[in-house]
């Protein structure tokens, strides 16, 4: 279902961080890390556990509004 697997690089996808109106100098923007375990929850709900660089970023995200980090156009690279 998803385009993850588990030891892929993320962070939040652009889309969902100006959906949620995140500054260029928040958390979540420069928030990278590492895919640990991806739970399927149904049709549209991919539930991926992520081990982050930052400790305050909730470890269980909707895979939907990841992004693989690097160069490609649904990574904030704020």
């Amino acid at each position: 279902m998803t385009k993850f697997k588990i030891g892929d690089k993320v962070g939040y996808s652009i889309k969902f961080l100006r959906s949620i109106r995140e500054k260029p100098t928040s958390e979540f923007c420069h928030a990278k890390g590492k895919i640990l375990e991806l739970k399927n929850y149904g049709k549209n709900c991919e539930i991926a556990t992520i081990k982050w660089d930052n400790p305050n970023i909730p470890e269980n995200v909707n895979c939907f509004n990841l992004a693989k980090v690097g160069p490609n156009l649904e990574y904030c690279a704020c």
